[in-house]
């Protein structure tokens, strides 16, 4: 009689993060992989709904696992987020069908103050940029600051987009920027240190709206270019993906 193999665990890292949280470390050599383990393994947890655990919030390879210490324990929670993995080696992650949205920008002059410094900085010229930022789609990654931020890996620049000396104190929502290899949409006024080269006129953050984003990780996100009149005609409607 053969045994049926046991499937190996994803590798990863699991560290105590203060008295409250772990974090989980995908450390496979493959980006792909470590950043589909971390959000499979947070949709699992936040599906369990395990006692004492208060969400997973994950990132490109890593993962933060909340708790209430009076509740439950940094063992307990580590053995669940073991069992987690498991479950998913037998049961795949969930099958889920990105959406699709399209986010209109007006590049350049006041909407994008750092695109013609990017394109400098590039050696590029603003066109070049621009075509750049709108030919691909982009992969939301994870949510990040201020208010669900989408964070996507950037335009195929040749180089690194560095962060601005001084950061601004105050960045508008809707800002379109990139910094390092990244690229992001400001949902909400925020201060920012990231070179803006636009912004859409759409509204991304709704606080009437639960979630406040339309949008989660692994969903995909396109930037087309519209003229500065055009602006107001978009103005005020809210980012929905395509039918």
């Amino acid at each position: 009689m053969t045994a049926t193999p046991t499937p190996a665990l994803p590798p990863v890292e699991v560290f105590e993060s203060g008295d409250a949280a772990l974090r989980v470390v995908a450390s496979s050599p493959d980006r792909e992989a470590n950043w589909a383990t971390v959000h499979a393994l947070a949709e699992w947890l936040d599906a369990a709904g395990a006692d004492g655990v208060h969400g997973a919030v994950p990132t490109y390879d890593s993962l933060l696992v909340e708790f209430d210490p009076g509740v439950t324990s940094a063992r307990q929670v580590r053995a669940f987020v073991l069992l987690g993995l498991r479950q998913l080696e037998f049961t795949g992650a969930p099958a889920r069908t990105p959406r699709e949205f399209s986010v209109p920008v007006v590049y350049g002059g006041e909407y994008g103050p750092d695109l013609e410094r990017v394109a400098g900085q590039q050696q590029l010229s603003v066109e070049q940029i621009i075509e750049l930022h709108t030919t691909k789609s982009y992969v939301i990654r994870c949510l990040g600051a201020p208010a669900g931020s989408p964070m996507m890996d950037g335009p195929d620049f040749p180089f690194p987009v560095p962060r601005l000396k001084d950061p601004r104190l105050s960045v508008p929502a809707g800002a379109v920027s990139v910094a390092g290899r990244q690229a992001v949409i400001a949902p909400a006024v925020a201060p920012g240190g990231w070179c803006v080269i636009g912004q859409t006129p759409l509204t991304v953050l709704d606080a009437m709206a639960e979630p406040l984003v339309p949008y989660v990780p692994g969903d995909t996100l396109r930037f087309h270019r519209i003229q500065p009149e055009e602006f107001a005609q978009y103005a005020g409607r809210k980012m929905e993906a395509a039918q």
